[in-house]
């Protein structure tokens, strides 16, 4: 039985109001082709670098516009809807980089704070340091989407296979990598890395992504892809413009090649290698 997801590129404006006006049509577009599960990018709700800007601007989740917007779409279209991420305050008064999950009721039914934060000093002198925006995560997380398992991802998760395998251990058939990749490292790794997380865990691994230059003068790659879980790419958006894929998946797949490539099963325990 196949199952037809719809998956948002978008080009998320620095306000919370642009935002929503930017995605919901999107949205209603996947809608309109008969998905059923409808998953947005990283930063959905807006996309801002300079904290001292971002940060007041941040709401709750519940309190978020954006989220609130797409919480009535899902009712109206009686859809489920994944916001790849949200970037919210904490109840604690934190910021959270936060993928919400949400029901064709409008409920809330899941949400996952993303795990790993993108800290980096290159050698050409330049710094990142997510850390000193976000307050990462400290579980992995998997939801029931009618009959999908769904695994939950953020971005620069992906470069960390022991996430996707423990989705995957977990029963996740389908593991969903939201995205806003920078265009260097999007043009070099983007497709290989989502690709070997597919292979690696026998799933179909969504990909809804970022693209294209924003009002904050970033560039992300775009290029939102669908993998099957024996690696094969269902869909692209080849391009950084903002767009819809629509693809069709199987569940049944992700347990026929996990059947032929049992590698999940055939791990073993092993001891940390000695200082030499």
């Amino acid at each position: 039985m196949t199952y037809r997801v719809g998956l948002i590129q978008t080009r998320t404006p620095a306000r919370h109001a642009a935002a929503l006006e930017h995605v919901a049509p999107l949205v209603r577009g996947a809608a309109a082709q008969g998905a059923r599960f409808i998953a947005t990018p990283e930063g959905t709700n807006i996309l801002q670098k300079d904290r001292e800007q971002l940060l007041p601007q941040l709401t709750l989740l519940a309190d978020d516009p954006v989220v609130q917007g797409l919480q009535a779409l899902a009712v109206e279209l009686g859809v489920t809807i994944l916001v790849g991420s949200a970037l919210v305050k904490r109840e604690d008064g934190k910021a959270a980089n936060r993928a919400a999950l949400i029901a064709p009721s409008g409920e809330i039914v899941a949400t996952y704070d993303k795990l790993h934060m993108f800290d980096v000093d290159l050698p050409n002198g330049e710094t990142a340091r997510e850390s000193a925006t976000y307050e990462p995560g400290d579980r992995a997380v998997t939801a029931k989407v009618d009959g999908l398992k769904l695994g939950l991802t953020i971005c620069y998760d992906m470069r960390f296979p022991a996430l996707y395998r423990a989705l995957a251990l977990a029963g996740a058939e389908v593991i969903a990598s939201p995205a806003a990749f920078t265009r260097p490292t999007g043009e070099a790794h983007w497709e290989v890395l989502l690709r070997a997380r597919a292979i690696e865990t026998g799933s179909f691994v969504l990909a809804p992504a970022q693209g294209g230059f924003h009002e904050d003068r970033r560039g992300t790659w775009g290029h939102t892809i669908a993998i099957g879980p024996w690696g094969e790419v269902l869909g692209e958006l080849a391009h950084d413009e903002p767009g819809v894929l629509v693809v069709d998946i199987d569940p049944a797949a992700s347990a026929k090649a996990r059947a032929a490539i049992p590698n999940l099963k055939n791990a073993r325990p092993f001891s940390e290698p000695g200082v030499v």
